[in-house]
Parts: structure tokens; C-alpha cells; sequence
């Protein structure tokens, strides 16, 4: 059953239409359990909702990042069962953000295209505050899209935080995330690599470095975004809860 506040309302030519993939293509990730059964409605037609786009977005991305279907069977495993639209979002926008780069250019129609709803002025300037696009000029009608970052962003326009608490939160990520990385980097390097360079001669090691390697980064991000989420979590009932 889907998850989420709303209710599902889309078929299933709707869903695929809005992933941007086959209905063929809902059916056999439905077969093997990657998506959730719609829900029934009148006339025994199947209906689904945002979480079902959500999972959808972030099964076609794990793909898009070469990983099997078995292996995404066990992503998804992993994941709590009642996460809603919104968390998955977030993870699909991690995953997106293995990718070197996951940024295309588009135009004002394409992005609208892609965002399912049409754009103010003050929700392209919200969408850069939050850095899911760059534009070149006030003038220019092409934006560079971090596609990953767009759902989740779209999302957020509807939540009520000011522009200017947008830029604030995003200065704070910032400077955090990248004294988190320097420290995971450091640590990386002194820990693993530099005792991996004195042993490479060893062919079962350089097999288990090559592994480690290729697996850090989403391992990381699936780390600092689980201890982000706990953190935040704690903080805010601290911080909501004082008499």
C-alpha cells in the first residue's frame, strides 16, 4: 500500500507517464516487489500515489547507476517500510549524487515539464536558494538542473520557510558537510589508503581495496544521512519540548 499523506490518484499510465517510463516497466518492478501493490479502487483499477513515484525515481536511478536488480532488491530491503514520499526523495537525491554529474540544461517549458507543475518567479529563485538549479543570467531562459536534487526540491517550494532561511540553511550544510568530508577524507587516507600502498603487493588486498573503493562513497552518504536524520531528530524535540 502506498505511504504518504496523499491519497493515490494516479493509474498506472499516469505513473509511468510522470517517472518517464513504460507502463511495461511499472509491471515488472511491481512482479519482482520492488513497488508496492497499488491501491484497489472502483471498478478494481489499481491506483498509486507519491511514494510510488518516489520509489519509483530511485529504483530508475540505482539502475542508472549500474547496479543490479538483485542488488537494488537489497537497497530497498534495507530501507524502513513506511517511509513516505519525502524520504525517499531525499535518498534518490543521494543516490544521484554518486554520479559525477547529474546537472543538464533546460529550459524554463522543460523544467516545468520535469517539475509536474508550473513555476513562479519567486519558485525558480527558491529552487536556486536551495541549489537544485544554477542560471546563467536574469535574462536567460536556459537554468542547469541538478535533476537529482529537483523532486525534492519541487517539494519543498510548498513548505513555508523564508527565502532568506533557505540561503542561511544551505550556508550552515555547507560548511558542516564539507568539514565532515575533510575529516572522512583524512581519515580514509591515513586508516586505509596509505597502509593499502605498503601492501599492495598483496592481490587479495588490492581485490578488497578496489571493493571498498567503489562502495565508500554511497556507504558514507547513507551513514551521515542516518545520523543527520537521528541528530535532527533529537534536536528538534529538544528544542520543542522545553517548557
Amino acid at each position: 500500500m502506498a505511504t504518504g499523506t496523499e491519497e493515490p490518484t494516479l493509474t498506472v499510465d499516469e505513473l509511468a507517464a510522470r517517472a518517464g517510463v513504460t507502463v511495461r516497466t511499472v509491471r515488472f518492478y511491481s512482479t519482482r516487489g520492488l513497488l508496492p501493490p497499488p491501491v484497489i479502487g472502483p471498478r478494481r483499477v489499481g491506483h498509486y500515489g507519491p511514494a510510488h513515484l518516489s520509489r519509483l525515481a530511485l529504483i530508475e536511478e540505482l539502475q542508472h547507476q549500474g547496479m543490479t536488480l538483485a542488488a537494488i532488491e537489497r537497497y530497498l530491503e534495507q530501507l524502513p517500510p513506511d517511509l513516505s514520499a519525502h524520504d525517499l526523495a531525499i535518498h534518490r537525491a543521494l543516490v544521484a549524487s554518486w554520479a559525477p554529474d547529474s546537472a543538464e540544461d533546460m529550459t524554463r517549458a522543460e523544467l516545468e515539464r520535469r517539475a509536474g507543475r508550473s513555476l513562479t518567479g519567486s519558485d525558480v529563485d527558491r529552487l536556486a536558494a536551495m541549489g537544485v538549479l544554477e542560471r546563467p543570467g536574469a535574462d536567460d531562459d536556459t537554468c542547469r538542473v541538478d535533476v537529482g536534487l529537483l523532486r525534492l526540491g519541487v517539494e519543498l517550494l510548498d513548505v513555508p520557510i523564508a527565502h532568506e532561511t533557505i540561503l542561511a540553511a544551505r550556508t550552515v550544510l555547507l560548511e558542516h558537510t564539507r568539514s565532515a568530508a575533510h575529516e572522512l577524507t583524512r581519515l580514509f587516507r591515513d586508516e586505509v589508503w596509505n597502509p593499502y600502498r605498503e601492501r599492495e603487493s598483496d592481490p587479495e588486498h588490492v581485490k578488497a581495496m578496489k571493493s571498498l573503493s567503489a562502495h565508500m562513497q554511497p556507504m558514507v552518504l547513507q551513514a551521515l544521512l542516518t545520523a543527520f536524520q537521528r541528530s535532527l531528530k533529537e534536536e528538534l524535540r529538544a528544542a520543542f519540548t522545553k517548557e
